[in-house]
Protein backbone atom coordinates (compact mmCIF):
# COMPACT_ATOMS: atom_id res chain seq x y z
CA UNK A 1 0.00 0.00 0.00
CA UNK A 2 1.57 3.69 -0.66
CA UNK A 3 0.74 5.76 2.04
CA UNK A 4 0.84 9.73 2.34
CA UNK A 5 4.26 9.94 2.81
CA UNK A 6 4.87 7.86 -0.85
CA UNK A 7 1.98 10.03 -3.17
CA UNK A 8 4.03 12.96 -2.17
CA UNK A 9 7.14 11.51 -3.53
CA UNK A 10 5.45 9.88 -6.63
CA UNK A 11 3.55 13.86 -7.30
CA UNK A 12 7.06 15.62 -6.41
CA UNK A 13 8.91 13.55 -8.90
CA UNK A 14 6.02 13.85 -11.22
CA UNK A 15 6.16 17.55 -10.98
CA UNK A 16 10.20 17.35 -11.34
CA UNK A 17 9.66 15.47 -14.64
CA UNK A 18 7.01 18.09 -16.07
CA UNK A 19 9.37 21.48 -14.70
CA UNK A 20 12.55 18.72 -16.67
CA UNK A 21 10.56 18.96 -19.86
CA UNK A 22 10.12 22.46 -20.01
CA UNK A 23 13.41 23.46 -18.58
CA UNK A 24 16.79 23.16 -19.84
CA UNK A 25 17.01 19.76 -20.08
CA UNK A 26 13.50 19.61 -22.32
CA UNK A 27 13.57 17.12 -25.54
CA UNK A 28 15.66 18.68 -28.80
CA UNK A 29 13.16 20.59 -31.44
CA UNK A 30 11.71 18.60 -34.31
CA UNK A 31 14.35 18.27 -37.62
CA UNK A 32 11.57 20.74 -39.62
CA UNK A 33 11.65 23.22 -36.79
CA UNK A 34 15.33 23.26 -36.46
CA UNK A 35 15.84 23.71 -40.57
CA UNK A 36 13.06 26.59 -40.68
CA UNK A 37 14.40 28.73 -37.48
CA UNK A 38 18.37 27.64 -39.59
CA UNK A 39 16.30 29.03 -42.71
CA UNK A 40 14.95 32.55 -41.25
CA UNK A 41 18.17 34.72 -41.44
CA UNK A 42 18.44 33.68 -44.90
CA UNK A 43 14.59 34.65 -46.10
CA UNK A 44 15.52 38.26 -47.43
CA UNK A 45 18.71 37.24 -49.65
CA UNK A 46 16.67 34.30 -51.00
CA UNK A 47 13.89 36.77 -51.57
CA UNK A 48 15.86 39.46 -53.04
CA UNK A 49 18.05 36.19 -55.22
CA UNK A 50 14.45 35.32 -57.00
CA UNK A 51 13.09 38.75 -57.37
CA UNK A 52 17.04 40.27 -58.98
CA UNK A 53 18.02 37.14 -60.46
CA UNK A 54 15.87 34.31 -61.57
CA UNK A 55 12.92 36.60 -61.75
CA UNK A 56 14.79 38.49 -64.84
CA UNK A 57 16.11 35.48 -65.75
CA UNK A 58 12.94 32.91 -66.14
CA UNK A 59 11.36 36.06 -68.23
CA UNK A 60 14.60 36.21 -70.76
CA UNK A 61 14.06 32.67 -70.81
CA UNK A 62 10.16 33.13 -71.91
CA UNK A 63 11.74 35.81 -74.14
CA UNK A 64 14.24 33.56 -76.37
CA UNK A 65 11.08 31.41 -77.30
CA UNK A 66 9.11 34.60 -79.31
CA UNK A 67 9.54 36.93 -81.60
CA UNK A 68 9.64 40.21 -80.04
CA UNK A 69 10.99 42.88 -81.88
CA UNK A 70 11.59 46.64 -80.24
CA UNK A 71 10.04 47.76 -83.24
CA UNK A 72 8.05 47.30 -86.44
CA UNK A 73 5.51 44.97 -84.27
CA UNK A 74 2.34 45.35 -82.59
CA UNK A 75 3.01 41.87 -80.25
CA UNK A 76 4.71 39.14 -79.90
CA UNK A 77 4.24 35.82 -80.60
CA UNK A 78 5.61 32.30 -79.12
CA UNK A 79 7.52 30.51 -81.99
CA UNK A 80 9.48 27.90 -79.66
CA UNK A 81 13.19 26.82 -80.83
CA UNK A 82 13.02 28.77 -84.01
CA UNK A 83 15.52 31.55 -82.48
CA UNK A 84 17.95 28.80 -81.44
CA UNK A 85 17.36 27.18 -85.25
CA UNK A 86 18.49 30.03 -86.35
CA UNK A 87 21.34 30.73 -84.59
CA UNK A 88 23.28 27.32 -85.18
CA UNK A 89 22.22 27.93 -88.86
CA UNK A 90 23.93 31.26 -88.52
CA UNK A 91 27.44 31.73 -89.76
CA UNK A 92 28.01 35.21 -87.97
CA UNK A 93 26.52 33.34 -84.44
CA UNK A 94 29.20 30.36 -85.26
CA UNK A 95 31.84 32.56 -85.85
CA UNK A 96 31.01 34.42 -82.00
CA UNK A 97 31.36 30.96 -80.40
CA UNK A 98 34.56 30.54 -82.08
CA UNK A 99 35.98 34.15 -81.02
CA UNK A 100 34.33 33.49 -77.47
CA UNK A 101 36.27 30.16 -77.33
CA UNK A 102 39.53 31.69 -78.38
CA UNK A 103 39.00 34.93 -76.08
CA UNK A 104 38.30 32.95 -73.12
CA UNK A 105 41.23 30.63 -73.28
CA UNK A 106 44.12 32.80 -74.58
CA UNK A 107 42.86 35.65 -72.15
CA UNK A 108 41.53 33.62 -68.97
CA UNK A 109 42.91 30.35 -69.16
CA UNK A 110 46.70 31.23 -70.44
CA UNK A 111 46.85 34.47 -69.85
CA UNK A 112 44.89 35.70 -66.68
CA UNK A 113 45.78 32.74 -64.92
CA UNK A 114 49.51 31.29 -65.70
CA UNK A 115 50.74 35.44 -65.29
CA UNK A 116 48.96 35.54 -62.09
CA UNK A 117 50.27 32.57 -60.77
CA UNK A 118 53.97 33.18 -62.10
CA UNK A 119 53.83 36.75 -60.57
CA UNK A 120 52.79 35.30 -56.97
CA UNK A 121 55.34 33.25 -56.89
CA UNK A 122 57.69 35.60 -57.69
CA UNK A 123 56.66 37.92 -55.35
CA UNK A 124 56.67 35.40 -52.48
CA UNK A 125 60.59 35.40 -52.60
CA UNK A 126 60.94 39.46 -53.97
CA UNK A 127 62.03 42.21 -51.40
CA UNK A 128 59.00 44.27 -50.04
CA UNK A 129 59.65 47.44 -52.29
CA UNK A 130 59.78 45.06 -55.00
CA UNK A 131 56.64 43.39 -54.06
CA UNK A 132 54.73 46.90 -53.21
CA UNK A 133 55.60 48.71 -56.94
CA UNK A 134 54.56 45.42 -58.48
CA UNK A 135 51.49 44.62 -56.59
CA UNK A 136 50.68 48.13 -57.01
CA UNK A 137 50.49 48.54 -60.78
CA UNK A 138 49.12 45.19 -61.30
CA UNK A 139 45.81 46.35 -58.64
CA UNK A 140 45.80 49.24 -60.46
CA UNK A 141 45.16 48.02 -63.99
CA UNK A 142 42.37 45.93 -62.47
CA UNK A 143 40.76 48.60 -60.60
CA UNK A 144 40.27 51.05 -63.72
CA UNK A 145 36.68 50.69 -65.61
CA UNK A 146 36.28 48.38 -68.16
CA UNK A 147 36.28 51.51 -70.56
CA UNK A 148 38.97 53.60 -69.56
CA UNK A 149 41.23 50.55 -69.73
CA UNK A 150 39.69 49.51 -73.31
CA UNK A 151 41.03 53.72 -74.15
CA UNK A 152 44.48 52.85 -72.53
CA UNK A 153 44.27 49.72 -74.84
CA UNK A 154 43.49 51.07 -77.79
CA UNK A 155 46.02 53.81 -77.61
CA UNK A 156 48.70 51.63 -77.09
CA UNK A 157 47.49 48.76 -80.01
CA UNK A 158 46.33 51.53 -82.74
CA UNK A 159 48.68 52.26 -85.76
CA UNK A 160 49.74 55.70 -84.24
CA UNK A 161 50.05 53.79 -80.87
CA UNK A 162 52.58 53.42 -78.51
CA UNK A 163 53.50 49.82 -79.57
CA UNK A 164 54.02 50.27 -82.76
CA UNK A 165 56.37 53.43 -81.86
CA UNK A 166 58.46 51.13 -79.68
CA UNK A 167 58.67 48.86 -82.31
CA UNK A 168 59.67 51.45 -84.79
CA UNK A 169 62.17 52.40 -82.29
CA UNK A 170 63.86 49.23 -82.21
CA UNK A 171 63.73 49.12 -85.95
CA UNK A 172 61.14 46.47 -86.35
CA UNK A 173 58.19 45.54 -88.51
CA UNK A 174 54.90 47.83 -87.68
CA UNK A 175 51.16 47.09 -88.01
CA UNK A 176 47.85 48.07 -87.52
CA UNK A 177 46.90 45.56 -84.61
CA UNK A 178 43.64 45.95 -84.13
CA UNK A 179 43.00 45.09 -87.99
CA UNK A 180 45.55 42.21 -88.28
CA UNK A 181 45.23 40.82 -85.17
CA UNK A 182 41.99 42.18 -83.21
CA UNK A 183 40.86 39.36 -81.27
CA UNK A 184 44.60 38.24 -79.86
CA UNK A 185 44.75 42.52 -79.36
CA UNK A 186 41.84 42.33 -77.02
CA UNK A 187 42.97 39.18 -75.27
CA UNK A 188 45.91 40.35 -74.46
CA UNK A 189 44.28 43.68 -73.50
CA UNK A 190 41.86 41.50 -70.84
CA UNK A 191 45.15 40.13 -69.73
CA UNK A 192 46.74 43.46 -68.65
CA UNK A 193 43.53 44.38 -67.02
CA UNK A 194 42.18 41.31 -65.34
CA UNK A 195 44.94 39.40 -63.98
CA UNK A 196 45.47 41.26 -60.70
CA UNK A 197 43.06 39.07 -59.46
CA UNK A 198 44.31 35.94 -60.35
CA UNK A 199 47.29 37.06 -58.79
CA UNK A 200 46.00 37.86 -55.63
CA UNK A 201 43.42 34.72 -55.16
CA UNK A 202 47.24 32.85 -55.42
CA UNK A 203 49.17 34.88 -53.51
CA UNK A 204 46.32 34.05 -50.44
CA UNK A 205 46.84 29.96 -51.43
CA UNK A 206 50.62 30.20 -51.68
CA UNK A 207 50.57 32.06 -47.88
CA UNK A 208 49.01 29.09 -46.96
CA UNK A 209 51.28 26.44 -47.87
CA UNK A 210 53.48 25.44 -44.74
CA UNK A 211 57.16 26.72 -44.88
CA UNK A 212 58.24 23.45 -43.69
CA UNK A 213 57.44 21.25 -46.57
CA UNK A 214 59.18 23.71 -48.72
CA UNK A 215 61.77 24.19 -47.33
CA UNK A 216 62.39 20.02 -46.55
CA UNK A 217 61.93 19.68 -50.34
CA UNK A 218 64.68 22.04 -51.38
CA UNK A 219 67.20 20.49 -48.30
CA UNK A 220 65.83 16.80 -50.09
CA UNK A 221 67.81 18.64 -53.76
CA UNK A 222 64.17 19.37 -55.23
CA UNK A 223 64.71 22.22 -57.83
CA UNK A 224 62.33 25.21 -58.17
CA UNK A 225 60.20 23.57 -61.29
CA UNK A 226 60.01 20.35 -59.37
CA UNK A 227 58.83 21.80 -55.97
CA UNK A 228 56.25 23.90 -58.14
CA UNK A 229 55.12 20.84 -60.03
CA UNK A 230 54.68 18.41 -57.25
CA UNK A 231 54.03 20.22 -53.89
CA UNK A 232 52.69 24.02 -54.83
CA UNK A 233 50.59 23.18 -57.51
CA UNK A 234 49.15 20.12 -55.69
CA UNK A 235 48.62 22.23 -52.80
CA UNK A 236 46.97 25.04 -54.27
CA UNK A 237 44.63 22.70 -56.36
CA UNK A 238 41.15 23.96 -54.95
CA UNK A 239 42.10 27.61 -55.19
CA UNK A 240 43.20 27.26 -58.87
CA UNK A 241 39.89 25.42 -59.69
CA UNK A 242 38.43 28.30 -58.17
CA UNK A 243 40.32 30.92 -59.60
CA UNK A 244 39.58 29.59 -63.25
CA UNK A 245 36.20 29.04 -62.50
CA UNK A 246 35.88 32.68 -61.80
CA UNK A 247 37.76 34.27 -64.49
CA UNK A 248 36.24 32.07 -66.72
CA UNK A 249 32.79 33.76 -65.86
CA UNK A 250 33.87 37.11 -66.17
CA UNK A 251 35.85 37.01 -69.18
CA UNK A 252 32.44 35.10 -71.10
CA UNK A 253 30.23 38.21 -70.43
CA UNK A 254 33.30 40.82 -71.19
CA UNK A 255 31.64 43.80 -73.11
CA UNK A 256 33.24 47.41 -72.61
CA UNK A 257 36.44 46.24 -73.59
CA UNK A 258 36.25 45.00 -76.98
CA UNK A 259 33.69 47.69 -77.81
CA UNK A 260 35.83 50.36 -77.07
CA UNK A 261 39.20 49.29 -78.89
CA UNK A 262 37.53 47.20 -81.79
CA UNK A 263 33.29 47.20 -81.76
CA UNK A 264 34.20 43.39 -83.03
CA UNK A 265 35.63 44.27 -86.20
CA UNK A 266 36.76 44.52 -88.78
CA UNK A 267 34.16 42.29 -90.33
CA UNK A 268 33.40 40.55 -87.28
CA UNK A 269 37.19 39.18 -86.42
CA UNK A 270 36.40 40.21 -82.69
CA UNK A 271 33.11 39.94 -82.16
CA UNK A 272 32.24 37.71 -79.14
CA UNK A 273 28.65 36.14 -77.69
CA UNK A 274 28.57 39.15 -75.79
CA UNK A 275 28.86 41.80 -78.51
CA UNK A 276 26.75 39.68 -81.18
CA UNK A 277 23.85 39.54 -78.93
CA UNK A 278 23.79 43.22 -78.83
CA UNK A 279 24.27 43.75 -82.20
CA UNK A 280 20.92 41.02 -83.14
CA UNK A 281 19.06 42.59 -79.75
CA UNK A 282 20.17 46.09 -79.77
CA UNK A 283 20.96 47.63 -82.97
CA UNK A 284 18.75 45.05 -85.36
CA UNK A 285 15.94 45.46 -82.70
CA UNK A 286 15.34 41.30 -82.76
CA UNK A 287 15.18 41.35 -78.76
CA UNK A 288 14.06 37.41 -79.13
CA UNK A 289 17.02 36.44 -81.05
CA UNK A 290 19.22 38.61 -79.12
CA UNK A 291 17.65 36.55 -75.89
CA UNK A 292 18.11 33.35 -77.19
CA UNK A 293 21.70 34.22 -77.57
CA UNK A 294 22.19 35.36 -73.96
CA UNK A 295 20.29 32.36 -73.06
CA UNK A 296 22.89 30.04 -74.99
CA UNK A 297 25.84 32.14 -73.66
CA UNK A 298 24.04 31.69 -69.98
CA UNK A 299 24.62 28.05 -70.23
CA UNK A 300 27.94 28.18 -71.51
CA UNK A 301 28.54 29.35 -68.14
CA UNK A 302 26.76 26.94 -66.41
CA UNK A 303 28.60 23.92 -68.35
CA UNK A 304 31.90 26.02 -67.29
CA UNK A 305 30.43 25.69 -63.63
CA UNK A 306 30.09 22.52 -63.41
CA UNK A 307 33.11 21.15 -64.99
CA UNK A 308 35.03 23.08 -62.73
CA UNK A 309 32.92 22.28 -59.16
CA UNK A 310 33.34 18.88 -60.16
CA UNK A 311 37.14 19.38 -60.32
CA UNK A 312 36.90 20.94 -57.02
CA UNK A 313 34.96 17.91 -55.63
CA UNK A 314 38.06 15.78 -56.46
CA UNK A 315 40.21 14.90 -53.76
CA UNK A 316 44.49 15.44 -53.98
Amino acid sequence: MTGPTGTRATTTRARVTKGSAAGPGAAPPRPAVRALTRALPLTPATVLLLLFLAGPIAYCAYIAFTDLQLTGQAEDSFIGFENFRTAFGDEAFLNSVRLTLVFTVVSALLGQNTLGLALAALMQRASKPVRTLVGGIVVTAWALPEVVAGFLLYAFFRREGTLNAVLDWLHLPTQNWLYTLPILAVSFANVWRGTAFSMLVYSAALNEIPKEITEAAEMDGAGGWRRMWHITLPMIRRSIGTNLMLITLQTLSVFGLIWVMTRGGPGGKSQTLPLFMYEEAFQKSMIGYGTAVALLLLVVGSLFSVLYLRLLRTEV
